[in-house]
Protein backbone atom coordinates (compact mmCIF):
# COMPACT_ATOMS: atom_id res chain seq x y z
CA UNK A 1 0.00 0.00 0.00
CA UNK A 2 1.42 3.40 -1.03
CA UNK A 3 1.68 5.76 1.95
CA UNK A 4 2.18 9.46 2.48
CA UNK A 5 4.77 10.76 4.90
CA UNK A 6 2.00 11.58 7.36
CA UNK A 7 0.57 8.05 7.14
CA UNK A 8 4.00 6.63 7.93
CA UNK A 9 4.49 9.00 10.85
CA UNK A 10 1.00 8.39 12.25
CA UNK A 11 1.47 4.61 12.20
CA UNK A 12 3.97 4.99 15.05
CA UNK A 13 1.64 7.13 17.22
CA UNK A 14 0.76 5.33 20.46
CA UNK A 15 -2.75 6.31 21.55
CA UNK A 16 -3.18 7.38 25.15
CA UNK A 17 -5.90 5.73 27.23
CA UNK A 18 -7.28 5.58 30.79
CA UNK A 19 -4.73 4.51 33.37
CA UNK A 20 -6.95 1.67 34.59
CA UNK A 21 -6.84 -0.08 31.20
CA UNK A 22 -3.07 -0.51 31.12
CA UNK A 23 -3.10 -3.38 33.63
CA UNK A 24 -5.63 -5.83 34.97
CA UNK A 25 -9.08 -4.41 35.67
CA UNK A 26 -12.08 -5.20 37.78
CA UNK A 27 -15.62 -3.86 37.59
CA UNK A 28 -17.34 -1.50 39.98
CA UNK A 29 -21.10 -1.67 39.48
CA UNK A 30 -23.30 1.40 39.76
CA UNK A 31 -27.00 1.53 40.45
CA UNK A 32 -29.62 -0.30 38.37
CA UNK A 33 -30.80 1.81 35.46
CA UNK A 34 -34.03 2.56 33.63
CA UNK A 35 -34.77 3.95 30.17
CA UNK A 36 -34.93 7.74 29.70
CA UNK A 37 -38.64 7.48 28.88
CA UNK A 38 -41.43 4.94 28.23
CA UNK A 39 -40.03 2.66 30.95
CA UNK A 40 -42.77 0.04 30.93
CA UNK A 41 -42.81 -0.33 27.13
CA UNK A 42 -39.01 -0.58 26.89
CA UNK A 43 -38.77 -3.00 29.82
CA UNK A 44 -41.38 -5.25 28.21
CA UNK A 45 -39.35 -5.37 24.95
CA UNK A 46 -36.01 -6.05 26.71
CA UNK A 47 -36.75 -8.36 29.66
CA UNK A 48 -33.20 -9.82 29.65
CA UNK A 49 -31.14 -6.64 29.25
CA UNK A 50 -33.24 -3.95 30.95
CA UNK A 51 -32.30 -2.39 34.29
CA UNK A 52 -28.64 -3.48 34.31
CA UNK A 53 -26.22 -1.28 36.32
CA UNK A 54 -23.69 1.16 34.92
CA UNK A 55 -20.12 -0.14 35.04
CA UNK A 56 -16.73 1.38 35.84
CA UNK A 57 -13.34 -0.28 35.37
CA UNK A 58 -10.73 0.18 38.10
CA UNK A 59 -7.19 -1.08 38.50
CA UNK A 60 -6.75 -4.54 39.98
CA UNK A 61 -3.85 -6.71 41.15
CA UNK A 62 -5.65 -9.89 40.16
CA UNK A 63 -4.27 -11.80 37.16
CA UNK A 64 -7.09 -13.95 35.80
CA UNK A 65 -6.54 -16.58 33.16
CA UNK A 66 -8.73 -15.65 30.22
CA UNK A 67 -9.97 -18.49 28.03
CA UNK A 68 -9.50 -18.33 24.27
CA UNK A 69 -12.27 -16.21 22.79
CA UNK A 70 -13.03 -15.13 19.23
CA UNK A 71 -14.64 -11.75 18.60
CA UNK A 72 -16.50 -10.26 15.62
CA UNK A 73 -16.49 -6.58 14.66
CA UNK A 74 -18.96 -4.59 12.53
CA UNK A 75 -18.70 -0.97 11.33
CA UNK A 76 -22.23 0.33 10.79
CA UNK A 77 -23.62 3.48 9.17
CA UNK A 78 -21.78 6.57 8.02
CA UNK A 79 -18.04 6.87 8.40
CA UNK A 80 -16.45 8.77 11.30
CA UNK A 81 -12.76 9.49 11.95
CA UNK A 82 -11.23 7.01 14.37
CA UNK A 83 -13.11 3.82 13.48
CA UNK A 84 -9.87 2.02 12.69
CA UNK A 85 -8.55 2.86 16.16
CA UNK A 86 -11.64 1.36 17.80
CA UNK A 87 -10.88 -1.88 15.99
CA UNK A 88 -7.19 -1.61 16.93
CA UNK A 89 -8.18 -1.13 20.58
CA UNK A 90 -10.43 -4.21 20.46
CA UNK A 91 -7.69 -6.24 18.77
CA UNK A 92 -4.96 -5.19 21.22
CA UNK A 93 -7.25 -5.68 24.21
CA UNK A 94 -8.26 -9.20 23.16
CA UNK A 95 -4.69 -10.22 22.28
CA UNK A 96 -3.45 -8.83 25.61
CA UNK A 97 -5.89 -11.12 27.41
CA UNK A 98 -4.95 -14.20 25.43
CA UNK A 99 -2.63 -14.27 22.44
CA UNK A 100 -4.72 -17.06 20.93
CA UNK A 101 -7.82 -14.84 20.70
CA UNK A 102 -8.91 -14.05 17.15
CA UNK A 103 -10.79 -11.05 15.75
CA UNK A 104 -12.97 -11.23 12.63
CA UNK A 105 -14.32 -8.27 10.71
CA UNK A 106 -17.66 -8.56 8.92
CA UNK A 107 -17.47 -6.80 5.58
CA UNK A 108 -19.53 -3.78 4.48
CA UNK A 109 -21.51 -3.40 7.66
CA UNK A 110 -24.23 -5.52 9.31
CA UNK A 111 -24.99 -7.06 5.91
CA UNK A 112 -21.66 -8.88 6.17
CA UNK A 113 -22.94 -10.75 9.23
CA UNK A 114 -26.17 -11.79 7.51
CA UNK A 115 -24.44 -12.72 4.25
CA UNK A 116 -21.45 -14.40 5.96
CA UNK A 117 -18.87 -12.08 4.40
CA UNK A 118 -15.89 -11.68 6.71
CA UNK A 119 -12.12 -11.72 7.06
CA UNK A 120 -9.80 -12.35 9.96
CA UNK A 121 -8.03 -9.23 11.22
CA UNK A 122 -4.34 -9.97 11.73
CA UNK A 123 -1.67 -7.91 13.48
CA UNK A 124 -0.12 -7.10 10.11
CA UNK A 125 -3.44 -5.80 8.75
CA UNK A 126 -4.28 -3.83 11.91
CA UNK A 127 -0.87 -2.14 11.82
CA UNK A 128 -1.63 -0.86 8.30
CA UNK A 129 -4.64 1.07 9.61
CA UNK A 130 -3.65 2.44 13.02
CA UNK A 131 -4.45 6.14 13.48
CA UNK A 132 -5.88 6.47 9.97
CA UNK A 133 -9.23 7.83 8.84
CA UNK A 134 -11.98 5.92 7.09
CA UNK A 135 -13.66 2.58 7.58
CA UNK A 136 -11.96 0.86 4.65
CA UNK A 137 -10.32 -1.92 6.67
CA UNK A 138 -13.65 -3.81 6.49
CA UNK A 139 -16.06 -1.24 5.01
CA UNK A 140 -19.40 -0.15 6.38
CA UNK A 141 -23.06 -0.36 5.41
CA UNK A 142 -26.55 0.63 6.47
CA UNK A 143 -28.30 -2.75 6.61
CA UNK A 144 -30.59 -2.77 9.65
CA UNK A 145 -30.41 -5.82 11.90
CA UNK A 146 -34.02 -6.12 13.02
CA UNK A 147 -35.55 -9.46 12.01
CA UNK A 148 -35.35 -12.91 13.57
CA UNK A 149 -34.29 -14.31 10.19
CA UNK A 150 -31.30 -11.95 10.11
CA UNK A 151 -30.36 -12.75 13.72
CA UNK A 152 -30.52 -16.50 13.08
CA UNK A 153 -28.58 -16.22 9.82
CA UNK A 154 -25.90 -14.20 11.62
CA UNK A 155 -25.77 -16.76 14.43
CA UNK A 156 -24.89 -19.48 11.90
CA UNK A 157 -21.59 -17.80 10.97
CA UNK A 158 -20.88 -16.77 14.58
CA UNK A 159 -21.18 -20.43 15.62
CA UNK A 160 -19.09 -21.58 12.67
CA UNK A 161 -16.25 -19.18 13.58
CA UNK A 162 -16.73 -19.87 17.32
CA UNK A 163 -17.31 -16.14 17.91
CA UNK A 164 -18.45 -15.52 21.48
CA UNK A 165 -18.85 -11.73 21.27
CA UNK A 166 -19.80 -9.20 18.61
CA UNK A 167 -18.93 -5.47 18.72
CA UNK A 168 -21.15 -3.17 16.66
CA UNK A 169 -19.59 0.24 16.09
CA UNK A 170 -22.28 2.73 15.06
CA UNK A 171 -24.66 5.56 15.83
CA UNK A 172 -27.95 5.64 17.70
CA UNK A 173 -29.88 3.41 15.30
CA UNK A 174 -27.00 0.93 14.94
CA UNK A 175 -26.62 0.66 18.71
CA UNK A 176 -30.39 0.26 19.07
CA UNK A 177 -30.13 -2.69 16.68
CA UNK A 178 -27.15 -4.01 18.68
CA UNK A 179 -29.28 -3.97 21.81
CA UNK A 180 -32.15 -5.79 20.07
CA UNK A 181 -29.63 -8.39 18.90
CA UNK A 182 -28.15 -8.71 22.41
CA UNK A 183 -31.64 -9.23 23.83
CA UNK A 184 -32.49 -11.91 21.26
CA UNK A 185 -29.24 -13.85 21.65
CA UNK A 186 -29.59 -13.79 25.43
CA UNK A 187 -33.24 -14.88 25.25
CA UNK A 188 -32.29 -18.03 23.30
CA UNK A 189 -29.05 -18.64 25.23
CA UNK A 190 -27.02 -18.32 22.04
CA UNK A 191 -23.80 -17.76 23.99
CA UNK A 192 -22.95 -14.58 22.04
CA UNK A 193 -22.39 -11.23 23.77
CA UNK A 194 -23.15 -7.99 21.90
CA UNK A 195 -21.36 -4.73 22.75
CA UNK A 196 -21.85 -1.31 21.12
CA UNK A 197 -19.50 1.63 20.53
CA UNK A 198 -20.78 5.23 20.14
CA UNK A 199 -19.96 6.54 16.66
CA UNK A 200 -21.34 9.55 14.78
CA UNK A 201 -19.84 12.84 13.66
CA UNK A 202 -23.29 14.37 14.27
CA UNK A 203 -22.61 14.44 18.03
CA UNK A 204 -26.19 13.42 18.87
CA UNK A 205 -25.32 10.16 20.65
CA UNK A 206 -24.42 11.38 24.12
CA UNK A 207 -25.66 11.45 27.71
CA UNK A 208 -24.22 11.44 31.22
CA UNK A 209 -22.26 8.25 30.45
CA UNK A 210 -21.39 8.96 26.78
CA UNK A 211 -19.85 12.44 26.82
CA UNK A 212 -19.26 12.55 23.08
CA UNK A 213 -19.48 10.26 20.08
CA UNK A 214 -16.26 9.53 18.28
CA UNK A 215 -15.49 11.40 15.07
CA UNK A 216 -17.27 14.59 16.18
CA UNK A 217 -14.03 16.20 17.34
CA UNK A 218 -12.16 15.57 14.08
CA UNK A 219 -15.05 16.40 11.74
CA UNK A 220 -15.72 19.73 13.45
CA UNK A 221 -12.03 20.65 13.32
CA UNK A 222 -11.90 19.79 9.60
CA UNK A 223 -15.01 21.86 8.83
CA UNK A 224 -13.81 24.73 11.01
CA UNK A 225 -10.51 24.84 9.16
CA UNK A 226 -12.30 25.17 5.82
CA UNK A 227 -14.80 27.73 7.14
CA UNK A 228 -11.88 29.69 8.57
CA UNK A 229 -10.23 29.62 5.14
CA UNK A 230 -13.46 30.94 3.59
CA UNK A 231 -13.67 33.70 6.19
CA UNK A 232 -10.09 34.70 5.40
CA UNK A 233 -11.20 34.91 1.78
CA UNK A 234 -14.14 37.07 2.91
CA UNK A 235 -11.75 39.57 4.44
CA UNK A 236 -9.51 39.40 1.38
CA UNK A 237 -12.01 39.61 -1.52
CA UNK A 238 -14.71 41.45 0.48
CA UNK A 239 -17.47 40.62 -2.00
CA UNK A 240 -19.26 37.35 -1.19
CA UNK A 241 -21.75 36.07 1.33
CA UNK A 242 -21.03 32.38 1.86
CA UNK A 243 -23.97 30.14 2.78
CA UNK A 244 -22.45 26.99 4.30
CA UNK A 245 -24.50 23.90 5.11
CA UNK A 246 -22.90 21.51 7.59
CA UNK A 247 -23.52 17.80 8.08
CA UNK A 248 -25.44 16.73 11.16
CA UNK A 249 -28.64 14.94 10.25
CA UNK A 250 -30.95 16.05 13.03
CA UNK A 251 -29.06 17.89 15.75
CA UNK A 252 -27.15 21.16 15.27
CA UNK A 253 -24.10 20.15 17.32
CA UNK A 254 -21.70 20.45 14.36
CA UNK A 255 -23.00 23.88 13.33
CA UNK A 256 -22.78 25.11 16.93
CA UNK A 257 -19.27 23.73 17.51
CA UNK A 258 -18.02 25.24 14.24
CA UNK A 259 -19.58 28.58 15.21
CA UNK A 260 -17.78 28.44 18.56
CA UNK A 261 -14.52 27.78 16.72
CA UNK A 262 -14.74 30.33 13.87
CA UNK A 263 -17.16 33.07 15.07
CA UNK A 264 -19.23 33.46 11.87
CA UNK A 265 -21.60 36.33 11.12
CA UNK A 266 -24.66 34.14 11.38
CA UNK A 267 -25.36 30.59 12.53
CA UNK A 268 -28.77 28.92 12.60
CA UNK A 269 -29.46 26.45 15.42
CA UNK A 270 -32.35 24.20 14.42
CA UNK A 271 -33.41 23.50 17.99
CA UNK A 272 -33.85 27.24 18.61
CA UNK A 273 -35.89 27.57 15.41
CA UNK A 274 -38.26 24.88 16.69
CA UNK A 275 -38.44 26.29 20.23
CA UNK A 276 -39.34 29.75 18.92
CA UNK A 277 -41.68 28.34 16.25
CA UNK A 278 -39.87 30.34 13.58
CA UNK A 279 -41.00 30.15 9.97
CA UNK A 280 -38.70 29.99 6.97
CA UNK A 281 -39.66 33.61 6.32
CA UNK A 282 -38.62 34.60 9.87
CA UNK A 283 -35.17 33.11 9.33
CA UNK A 284 -34.76 34.76 5.92
CA UNK A 285 -35.71 38.21 7.25
CA UNK A 286 -33.30 37.86 10.18
CA UNK A 287 -30.38 36.98 7.88
CA UNK A 288 -31.36 39.81 5.49
CA UNK A 289 -31.29 42.31 8.38
CA UNK A 290 -27.75 41.22 9.31
CA UNK A 291 -26.70 41.56 5.65
CA UNK A 292 -28.20 45.06 5.51
CA UNK A 293 -26.53 46.20 8.73
CA UNK A 294 -23.16 44.96 7.54
CA UNK A 295 -23.71 46.72 4.21
CA UNK A 296 -24.14 50.00 6.12
CA UNK A 297 -20.61 49.41 7.43
CA UNK A 298 -19.37 48.80 3.89
CA UNK A 299 -19.08 45.06 4.53
CA UNK A 300 -20.89 43.31 1.67
CA UNK A 301 -19.56 39.91 2.74
CA UNK A 302 -19.97 37.36 5.50
CA UNK A 303 -20.65 33.77 6.47
CA UNK A 304 -23.89 31.95 7.32
CA UNK A 305 -23.72 28.47 8.88
CA UNK A 306 -26.73 26.21 8.28
CA UNK A 307 -27.34 22.84 10.01
CA UNK A 308 -28.20 20.03 7.63
CA UNK A 309 -31.49 19.15 9.33
CA UNK A 310 -32.88 22.70 9.55
CA UNK A 311 -35.94 22.03 7.38
CA UNK A 312 -37.22 19.39 9.79
CA UNK A 313 -37.14 21.81 12.72
CA UNK A 314 -39.27 24.56 11.18
CA UNK A 315 -42.62 23.64 12.80
CA UNK A 316 -44.74 23.84 9.63
CA UNK A 317 -42.11 21.85 7.71
CA UNK A 318 -41.73 19.33 10.54
CA UNK A 319 -45.46 18.58 10.47
CA UNK A 320 -45.38 18.22 6.68
CA UNK A 321 -42.35 15.90 6.73
CA UNK A 322 -43.83 13.72 9.48
CA UNK A 323 -47.00 13.21 7.42
CA UNK A 324 -44.96 12.65 4.25
CA UNK A 325 -42.87 9.98 6.02
CA UNK A 326 -46.01 8.16 7.12
CA UNK A 327 -47.77 8.57 3.77
CA UNK A 328 -44.79 7.37 1.70
CA UNK A 329 -44.13 4.47 4.09
CA UNK A 330 -47.52 3.07 3.09
CA UNK A 331 -47.89 4.41 -0.46
CA UNK A 332 -44.40 4.35 -1.98
CA UNK A 333 -45.43 2.00 -4.81
CA UNK A 334 -48.38 4.19 -5.82
CA UNK A 335 -46.17 7.29 -5.67
CA UNK A 336 -43.54 5.64 -7.87
CA UNK A 337 -46.19 4.56 -10.37
CA UNK A 338 -47.51 8.13 -10.71
CA UNK A 339 -46.09 10.15 -13.64
CA UNK A 340 -43.29 12.38 -12.37
CA UNK A 341 -45.05 15.61 -13.31
CA UNK A 342 -48.11 14.53 -11.28
CA UNK A 343 -46.38 13.17 -8.16
CA UNK A 344 -46.53 16.38 -6.11
CA UNK A 345 -50.21 16.79 -6.94
CA UNK A 346 -50.81 13.13 -5.98
CA UNK A 347 -49.18 13.71 -2.59
CA UNK A 348 -50.99 17.02 -1.98
CA UNK A 349 -54.36 15.38 -2.66
CA UNK A 350 -53.71 12.63 -0.12
CA UNK A 351 -52.38 14.54 2.88
CA UNK A 352 -54.06 17.04 5.21
CA UNK A 353 -55.11 20.38 3.74
CA UNK A 354 -52.80 22.23 6.14
CA UNK A 355 -49.71 20.29 5.09
CA UNK A 356 -50.74 20.32 1.43
CA UNK A 357 -50.78 24.13 1.60
CA UNK A 358 -47.23 24.14 2.98
CA UNK A 359 -46.07 21.71 0.28
CA UNK A 360 -47.64 23.81 -2.46
CA UNK A 361 -46.01 26.99 -1.09
CA UNK A 362 -42.49 25.64 -1.55
CA UNK A 363 -40.34 26.06 -4.66
CA UNK A 364 -40.96 22.99 -6.81
CA UNK A 365 -37.36 21.82 -6.48
CA UNK A 366 -37.52 21.80 -2.68
CA UNK A 367 -40.97 20.19 -2.63
CA UNK A 368 -39.68 17.43 -4.90
CA UNK A 369 -36.60 16.93 -2.70
CA UNK A 370 -38.95 16.31 0.25
CA UNK A 371 -40.52 13.36 -1.61
CA UNK A 372 -37.28 11.64 -2.59
CA UNK A 373 -36.51 8.09 -1.42
CA UNK A 374 -36.35 7.75 2.37
CA UNK A 375 -33.28 6.58 4.25
CA UNK A 376 -33.24 3.05 5.78
CA UNK A 377 -35.02 4.42 8.87
CA UNK A 378 -37.93 5.85 6.87
CA UNK A 379 -36.87 9.49 7.19
CA UNK A 380 -36.43 12.18 4.55
CA UNK A 381 -32.81 12.45 3.40
CA UNK A 382 -32.15 16.01 4.52
CA UNK A 383 -28.66 16.06 3.00
CA UNK A 384 -30.35 16.03 -0.42
CA UNK A 385 -32.35 19.18 0.35
CA UNK A 386 -30.30 22.14 -0.84
CA UNK A 387 -31.16 24.41 2.10
CA UNK A 388 -28.10 26.55 1.48
CA UNK A 389 -29.29 27.43 -2.05
CA UNK A 390 -32.87 27.95 -0.88
CA UNK A 391 -31.82 30.41 1.84
CA UNK A 392 -29.38 32.27 -0.42
CA UNK A 393 -32.12 32.78 -3.03
CA UNK A 394 -34.78 33.77 -0.48
CA UNK A 395 -32.44 36.27 1.22
CA UNK A 396 -31.68 37.76 -2.18
CA UNK A 397 -35.41 38.18 -2.85
CA UNK A 398 -35.92 39.76 0.59
CA UNK A 399 -33.04 42.20 0.04
CA UNK A 400 -34.56 43.23 -3.28
CA UNK A 401 -37.76 44.14 -1.39
CA UNK A 402 -35.74 46.02 1.22
CA UNK A 403 -33.89 47.92 -1.48
CA UNK A 404 -37.22 49.03 -2.93
CA UNK A 405 -38.25 50.28 0.53
CA UNK A 406 -34.97 52.12 0.98
CA UNK A 407 -33.90 49.80 3.83
CA UNK A 408 -30.94 48.29 2.03
CA UNK A 409 -28.31 49.74 -0.24
CA UNK A 410 -25.57 47.20 -0.73
CA UNK A 411 -24.27 44.53 -3.04
CA UNK A 412 -25.23 40.91 -2.47
CA UNK A 413 -23.34 38.12 -4.23
CA UNK A 414 -23.41 34.58 -2.84
CA UNK A 415 -21.43 31.37 -2.83
CA UNK A 416 -22.97 28.15 -1.48
CA UNK A 417 -21.21 25.17 0.08
CA UNK A 418 -22.09 21.85 1.71
CA UNK A 419 -19.40 20.38 3.97
CA UNK A 420 -20.15 16.77 4.81
CA UNK A 421 -18.08 13.99 3.31
CA UNK A 422 -14.93 16.10 3.66
CA UNK A 423 -14.92 15.43 7.41
CA UNK A 424 -16.09 11.81 7.68
CA UNK A 425 -12.85 10.02 6.84
CA UNK A 426 -10.18 12.53 7.87
CA UNK A 427 -7.09 11.53 9.83
CA UNK A 428 -8.41 11.39 13.41
CA UNK A 429 -7.27 14.16 15.71
CA UNK A 430 -5.16 13.09 18.69
CA UNK A 431 -8.32 13.33 20.79
CA UNK A 432 -10.25 10.98 18.52
CA UNK A 433 -7.26 8.65 18.04
CA UNK A 434 -6.98 8.32 21.84
CA UNK A 435 -10.72 8.24 22.51
CA UNK A 436 -11.45 5.62 19.86
CA UNK A 437 -8.61 3.35 20.93
CA UNK A 438 -9.86 3.64 24.52
CA UNK A 439 -13.44 2.80 23.47
CA UNK A 440 -12.18 -0.31 21.65
CA UNK A 441 -10.00 -1.42 24.55
CA UNK A 442 -12.94 -0.84 26.93
CA UNK A 443 -15.14 -2.98 24.67
CA UNK A 444 -12.65 -5.84 25.02
CA UNK A 445 -12.78 -5.46 28.82
CA UNK A 446 -16.60 -5.59 28.72
CA UNK A 447 -16.35 -8.77 26.67
CA UNK A 448 -13.87 -10.30 29.11
CA UNK A 449 -16.30 -9.47 31.93
CA UNK A 450 -19.08 -11.42 30.23
CA UNK A 451 -21.31 -8.41 29.59
CA UNK A 452 -23.89 -8.00 26.83
CA UNK A 453 -26.29 -5.21 25.86
CA UNK A 454 -23.74 -2.59 26.97
CA UNK A 455 -22.16 0.32 25.15
CA UNK A 456 -18.50 1.12 25.69
CA UNK A 457 -18.15 4.32 27.74
CA UNK A 458 -15.14 6.59 28.32
CA UNK A 459 -15.72 9.69 30.47
CA UNK A 460 -13.90 12.64 32.05
CA UNK A 461 -12.62 13.38 28.55
CA UNK A 462 -11.60 16.99 29.12
CA UNK A 463 -8.87 15.74 31.47
CA UNK A 464 -5.60 14.18 30.25
CA UNK A 465 -6.28 10.74 28.76
CA UNK A 466 -4.72 8.79 31.64
CA UNK A 467 -7.42 10.30 33.89
CA UNK A 468 -10.30 9.21 31.67
CA UNK A 469 -12.82 6.80 33.21
CA UNK A 470 -13.62 3.61 31.30
CA UNK A 471 -16.74 1.55 31.76
CA UNK A 472 -20.05 0.53 30.23
CA UNK A 473 -23.61 1.80 30.01
CA UNK A 474 -26.66 -0.41 29.33
CA UNK A 475 -28.06 0.56 25.94
CA UNK A 476 -31.62 0.26 27.25
CA UNK A 477 -30.84 3.17 29.60
CA UNK A 478 -30.77 5.53 26.58
CA UNK A 479 -33.96 4.32 24.93
CA UNK A 480 -37.44 5.68 24.37
CA UNK A 481 -40.26 4.85 21.95
CA UNK A 482 -40.51 6.74 18.66
CA UNK A 483 -42.54 6.46 15.46
CA UNK A 484 -40.55 4.83 12.64
CA UNK A 485 -42.01 3.65 9.33
CA UNK A 486 -45.46 4.42 10.68
CA UNK A 487 -45.16 2.37 13.91
CA UNK A 488 -43.75 2.82 17.41
CA UNK A 489 -40.31 1.31 17.95
CA UNK A 490 -37.64 1.41 20.71
CA UNK A 491 -34.74 3.67 19.73
CA UNK A 492 -31.90 5.47 21.46
CA UNK A 493 -33.05 9.00 22.19
CA UNK A 494 -31.17 11.55 20.11
CA UNK A 495 -29.31 14.21 22.08
CA UNK A 496 -30.22 17.57 20.57
CA UNK A 497 -28.61 20.93 21.32
CA UNK A 498 -29.81 22.08 24.75
CA UNK A 499 -30.84 25.73 24.65
CA UNK A 500 -30.17 25.99 28.39
CA UNK A 501 -26.78 24.27 27.99
CA UNK A 502 -23.44 26.05 28.37
CA UNK A 503 -22.36 25.76 24.68
CA UNK A 504 -25.52 27.38 23.30
CA UNK A 505 -25.58 30.06 26.02
CA UNK A 506 -21.95 30.96 25.26
CA UNK A 507 -22.84 31.27 21.56
CA UNK A 508 -26.07 33.23 22.16
CA UNK A 509 -24.29 35.79 24.35
CA UNK A 510 -21.77 36.57 21.59
CA UNK A 511 -23.57 36.11 18.27
CA UNK A 512 -24.76 39.71 17.93
CA UNK A 513 -21.17 40.92 18.23
CA UNK A 514 -19.97 38.27 15.75
CA UNK A 515 -22.70 39.36 13.28
CA UNK A 516 -21.15 42.78 12.85
CA UNK A 517 -17.52 41.75 13.23
CA UNK A 518 -15.07 40.70 10.55
CA UNK A 519 -12.49 39.73 13.14
CA UNK A 520 -12.95 36.04 12.42
CA UNK A 521 -11.08 33.15 13.99
CA UNK A 522 -8.98 30.99 11.65
CA UNK A 523 -8.45 27.60 13.36
CA UNK A 524 -6.12 26.19 10.68
CA UNK A 525 -5.47 22.48 10.10
CA UNK A 526 -5.51 19.79 12.79
CA UNK A 527 -2.15 19.53 14.55
CA UNK A 528 -0.82 16.09 15.45
CA UNK A 529 2.58 16.96 16.91
CA UNK A 530 3.57 19.54 19.49
CA UNK A 531 2.38 20.63 22.92
CA UNK A 532 -0.89 19.27 24.38
CA UNK A 533 -2.34 22.80 24.16
CA UNK A 534 -1.91 22.63 20.40
CA UNK A 535 -2.59 18.95 19.72
CA UNK A 536 -4.77 17.31 22.36
CA UNK A 537 -7.58 19.80 22.94
CA UNK A 538 -11.19 18.50 22.89
CA UNK A 539 -14.01 20.46 21.24
CA UNK A 540 -15.19 23.77 22.67
CA UNK A 541 -18.59 22.10 23.19
CA UNK A 542 -17.08 19.42 25.42
CA UNK A 543 -15.05 21.94 27.42
CA UNK A 544 -18.11 24.11 28.08
CA UNK A 545 -20.34 21.14 28.92
CA UNK A 546 -17.85 19.67 31.39
CA UNK A 547 -16.66 22.97 32.91
CA UNK A 548 -19.03 22.90 35.87
CA UNK A 549 -19.10 19.14 36.50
Amino acid sequence: MAKSALQIARASYKPKMPKALYGQVKIEEGKPTQSVADQEEVKKLFPNTYGMPTLKFVESNEKPNYPVMNVGVILSGGQAPGGHNVIAGIFDGMKNMNAANRVYGFLMGPGGLVDHNYKELTAELIDEYRNTGGFDIIGSGRTKLETKEQFDKGLEILKKLDIKALVIIGGDDSNTNACVLAEYYKSINAGVQVIGCPKTIDGDLKNEMIETSFGFDTACKVYSEVIGNIQRDCNSARKYWHFIKLMGRSASHIALECALQVQPNYCIISEEVEAKALSLDDIVKDIANVVAKRAEMGHNFGTVLIPEGLIEFIPAMKDLIAELNDFLAHNQDKFNATPKNEQLQFVAQNISAKNAAVLNSLPEGVARQLTLDRDPHGNVQVSLIETEKLLAEMVKTELTKMKGNGKYNGKFATMVHFFGYEGRCAFPSNFDADYCYSLGYTASALIASGKTGYMSSVRNTTAPADQWIAGGVPVTMMMNMERRHGEMKPVIQKALVKLDGAPFKFFAERRNDWAMSSDYVYPGPIQFYGTPELCDQPTVTLKLEQANK
